[in-house]
């Protein structure tokens, strides 16, 4: 068979034994299947041993790296077979047992249409669950949590060209092309390229891969949509520490996150959006949004940056010397934290913010808008549809002034609840909060005029009309109430909670 026809004969393989996402959970059970998302394998390896089912030998085979009798992948590969997936370079097979050379396994999401969501199957290197050794430094790393991070964040419009910036395994890739004419991808590693291209191939995707360092291979191109998850882990540039091709763009500190927001904007199209995860170093007597306002300095792209997590140093270190397999207690762990804090002391560093960053190339000449934002709660676990309103508002912000903004009668969103607390037989409470239920699940603490406002911001009255009726009402100047109120009301817009 050709290369097509054996990835042809695998999809139908895979489909058969009902390798998805929930036939997976289903044939391991809540429990196991839990454990197995912490990547804790031992009750997935007792709930597969001795698997003869289709479903449990793959399990097994490549999601547990374990040794697998011969006949039972045959029985599981029935199109494929055993020869075919070795051709593939899927497995290797032995003495009457076959151990995988990949991690294979489905991933899915709920964006589809007609009421389903897609199911995929992403293949990668195997990893330490697997392996129980350290990973090489050009890992190929598979789908977590800061893929589908970037995944859920991303807005969903349909779009002409699409670009997947350091692409990794492909499945950026994979979800853009559900809604994008065409598809483009980008990474520096020749072995991504391939997993990349087998990874389309099993999916039934059109994907055009280049390899090349961050937008050299598009230079001179422009599109509507580009997503990134880059390897913006800032890495000391000494001896002893390993470099991970996924993980580390070959520059110092921050500066591959800082580069691409300073470049990204030359291959966006007028209205296109670009959005990406990063890492940023805070040094010592400086803020987050001070260091980001320096980076924006001259970047004519409207920003929004949500900072979603910061470590200080040791803890930053302490998590990326373990993700590359280096164990606890050992002298090369002592070795390579030191480096680390070594590194961020010599620029001064106090901390280390993570974040998603959503940059848009305005239609027309205006000047940029900006928004720092920490949001450090549970958010909603589908950010897109918010991202593409916040976008939308901010927008209209950007272009509408005060007494615009005053002139539209908002309405409360339907996912906005009103907390009061106060002391017990109080007449009136200490504190009203307002909740966002969806999005970004933001929460106000409000005065008596915006609690007011928010009360009857139901669409009919418009604001100016409602804040100087409430004015009259507490006895407050007009004039004033609305001039305090405008800059909250614009707050609120942004984020959804007015609409």
């Amino acid at each position: 068979m050709s290369i097509d026809d054996l990835v042809g004969a695998l999809r139908s393989d895979l489909t058969r034994a009902g390798f998805t996402v929930d036939g997976v959970g289903d044939r391991l059970g809540p429990l196991a299947a839990a454990a197995l998302h912490r990547e804790q394998p031992v009750p997935a390896i007792l709930a597969t041993a001795a698997a003869t089912d289709a479903c449990g030998v793959l399990i097994a085979l490549f999601s547990l790296g374990e040794s697998v009798g011969a006949h039972e992948v045959e029985a599981a590969l029935p199109s494929l077979g055993v020869a075919g997936a070795v051709e593939l370079g899927l497995v290797r097979a032995a003495s009457g047992l076959v151990k995988a050379r990949c991690d294979l396994r489905p991933y899915g999401d709920d964006n589809g249409t007609g009421g389903r969501g897609h199911d995929w199957w992403v293949a990668s290197d195997l990893g330490e669950l697997q392996t129980g050794t350290a990973l090489r430094p050009d890992h190929v790393l598979g789908i977590g949590g800061a893929s589908t991070t970037l995944a859920s964040w991303t807005i969903r419009r349909p779009v002409e060209r699409a670009l997947d910036l350091g692409t990794g395994c492909g499945v950026q890739a994979l979800h853009l092309a559900a809604h994008a004419l065409s598809v483009l991808a980008t990474d520096i590693s020749e072995r991504v390229r391939d997993y990349a291209v087998f990874n389309a191939a099993l999916n039934e995707t059109e994907l055009d891969v280049r390899v090349g360092d961050m937008l050299e291979p598009v230079a001179g191109q422009q599109f509507s949509l580009v997503v990134s998850n880059p390897p913006f882990v800032i890495t000391p540039r000494v001896d002893g520490v390993t470099r991970y091709e996924y993980r580390d763009g070959g520059r110092a500190g921050d500066a591959l996150v800082r580069s691409l927001v300073r470049e990204v904007g030359a291959v966006l199209e007028p209205g296109g959006v670009a959005q990406f995860l990063g890492n940023w170093e805070v040094p010592r007597g400086r803020t987050w949004r001070e260091v980001w306002e320096e980076w924006l300095e001259g970047v004519s792209l409207d920003a929004w940056v949500v900072q979603r997590d910061t470590q200080d140093p040791a803890e930053y270190a302490e998590l990326w010397s373990r993700d590359g397999g280096v164990l606890p207690g050992t002298a090369e762990y002592r070795n390579v934290v030191a480096a680390w804090l070594q590194d961020f002391a010599a620029r001064d560093v106090a901390s280390i913010g993570f974040g998603v960053v959503t940059l848009q190339r305005p239609l027309e000449a205006r000047d940029p808008w900006r928004d720092l934002a920490d949001v450090t709660g549970p958010v909603a676990p589908a950010l897109g549809p918010t991202v593409e309103a916040g976008l939308q508002a901010r927008t209209w912000l950007a272009e509408h002034d005060d007494d615009e903004v005053l002139a539209v009668a908002w309405s409360c969103a339907p996912d906005v609840t009103e907390e009061r607390y106060g002391r017990p037989g109080a007449e009136h409470p200490n504190v009203i909060v307002f909740r966002q239920g969806g999005g970004l699940r933001r929460s106000v603490r409000a005065d008596t005029v915006l609690a007011a406002y928010l009360g009857v911001a139901d669409g009919e009255l418009t604001a100016r009309a409602a804040l100087d009726a409430i004015a009259e009402l507490v006895g407050a100047d007009a004039a004033a109430v609305r001039a305090e109120m405008a800059p909250r009301l614009r707050d609120l817009v942004a984020d959804g909670l007015l609409v």
